[in-house]
């Protein structure tokens, strides 16, 4: 195999990689058991927002 060739299939397995793990991710969140981050956010941020 040439370089390019190398190059290119290292490029294509870290993508692969990278998409197969943010799937995994996505796929496997459990949004009971996390607890929303806006309940830690200070009230002025979220005034800030809605207006």
């Amino acid at each position: 195999m040439s370089g390019i060739t190398k190059t290119l299939l290292a490029i294509l397995a870290f993508v692969l990689l990278t998409v197969c793990s943010f799937v995994w991710f996505i796929v496997t969140w459990e949004k009971a058991k996390k607890e929303s981050i806006t309940q830690f956010a200070p009230a002025f941020t979220l005034e800030e927002r809605t207006t």
